[in-house]
């Protein structure tokens, strides 16, 4: 068996060798406990014995402001710059475009519009200058010919034939007055006096056989002298 030390003034020693193998051969430090301190307030008395502050200092912490950013503003430029160039991009490409067009379309319906006039005006002229010459050369026509005068026939008795009546009145010289300008448009008229209860001398342009060849002619002289144009038997 190993012999065993039990003298005890060795004890110390063998001590001391277990501390030196704790501190793994490092050297030994010295060490203070940290020490706290009090809010530095000094007090300090007068002569009423009562504590008078004689030094408060207090500490405030103000952060560092940290620079404005420049980016709205550029921002705001960058767009102001778009839309300056977008609406002269609209301008220029899109509304002056339009706007020259309908220019140029108001221009030409304005020249069409004149010479339609034009056109109308002297289409106006032309036709009234036609029909200037045409009257002109009716009246020399009629000029040349010489009309052949109508006889005037005032009837006595009855002949029982079918007279067509354009005129009639009270009065015979009305009557004989109408026969001669029926005569000068080279016109053969009949006067025919009153008969039965009717007091009116009547004037005939035409007789027939039969009632139907007068009322043929009577329809047919209606453009001329009126409806009042009608069928008598005398």
């Amino acid at each position: 068996m190993a012999n065993r030390n039990d003298n005890p003034e060795n004890e110390g020693d063998n001590l001391n060798e277990n501390n030196g193998d704790d501190n793994f051969g490092l050297p030994d430090l010295d060490y203070k406990p940290l020490e706290t301190t009090e809010p530095a307030s000094t007090y300090a008395k007068d002569e009423s014995e009562n504590p008078v502050e004689t030094a408060n200092q207090s500490y405030s912490y103000t952060p560092a402001e940290e620079p404005k950013s420049n980016a709205p503003i550029i921002i705001a430029v960058v767009i102001a710059l778009v839309l300056i160039v977008a609406s002269f991009l609209i301008y220029q490409y899109v509304y002056k475009p339009k706007a020259e067009k309908a220019k140029q379309e108001l221009l030409a319906k304005q020249l069409a519009d004149k010479k339609k006039k034009e056109d109308e005006a002297r289409l106006a002229k032309e036709k009234a200058e036609a029909e200037r010459k045409r009257l002109e050369e009716e009246r020399a026509a009629a000029a040349m010919v010489t009309p052949v005068g109508g006889t005037i026939e005032t009837l006595s008795a009855r002949t029982g034939r079918y007279y067509v009546v354009v005129s009639s009145d009270i009065d015979d010289d009305l009557i004989m007055d109408f026969a001669k300008k029926l005569s000068a448009e080279g016109i053969s008229s009949h006067i025919i006096p009153p008969f039965g209860k009717k007091k009116f001398y009547r004037i005939a342009v035409g007789n027939f056989d039969t009632f139907a060849d007068a009322q043929a002619s009577a329809d047919q002289l209606k453009s001329k002298y009126g409806d009042g144009v009608w069928v008598i038997k005398y």
